[in-house]
């Protein structure tokens, strides 16, 4: 990565947005161009679950190359600024790559679907309808290898306060708007 400044090497950070995203992007070949499509997922142990008909594109171009790389993104956020070039965006993202196994086993599909439900909040759901489970395959993507990467705004935005952000804001709008001061927050005047 040529910005260090801004690589993640925590892997408890890296964990941590694998397992609390809910899109992940991954980027199959296609003969000479890449088909990139992104997916509910869900995470455990170094491999993402994605559910998928059985039949298409993507199962052609995985049944033909496994090889793909992957991209998650967490916690990104636009930053407003006063002027135009004011403007940024924080974010957290990885980047990976790992080969798909096509799953086609019950069972195996069950825990697949278990471990996609509770990426998506819903931890107790573990009855899955016979017919739902034959509908689908579940893509499990072995990571073999990941960096992770952050604006470099990111601990000057997330690691202030928000009476700080606030002000900065205030500041640099003041003809707009006069700040009042109550209980340690700022409101502006209407």
């Amino acid at each position: 990565m040529r910005k260090k400044n801004q690589e993640i090497r925590d892997e408890q950070i890296l964990e941590e947005m694998l397992s609390q995203a809910t899109i992940c992007r991954v980027a199959m070949t296609d003969q000479e161009a890449p088909y990139l499509l992104a997916f509910n997922y869900g995470y455990r142990n170094r491999v993402i679950y994605i559910h998928s008909a059985t039949a298409g594109k993507k199962i052609d171009l995985l049944r033909e190359n496994p090889r793909v790389c992957f991209e998650i993104e967490s916690k990104s956020e636009l930053v407003k600024g006063g002027n135009a070039c004011d403007w940024s965006t924080t974010y957290r993202s990885i980047v990976g790559y790992g080969n798909v196994e096509i799953v086609t086993d019950s069972a195996q599909k069950k825990e697949g679907l278990q471990i996609i439900m509770s990426q998506h909040g819903a931890p107790e759901l573990n009855v899955f309808k016979e017919k739902n489970v034959d509908s689908v395959v579940i893509l499990k993507l072995a990571i073999d290898s990941m960096t992770g990467k952050q604006s470099g705004n990111w601990d000057r935005v997330h690691k202030r306060s928000l009476i700080e952000l606030e002000t900065d804001r205030l500041e640099s709008d003041h003809e707009r708007v006069k700040p009042v001061y109550r209980t340690g927050r700022i409101y502006p005047l209407k």
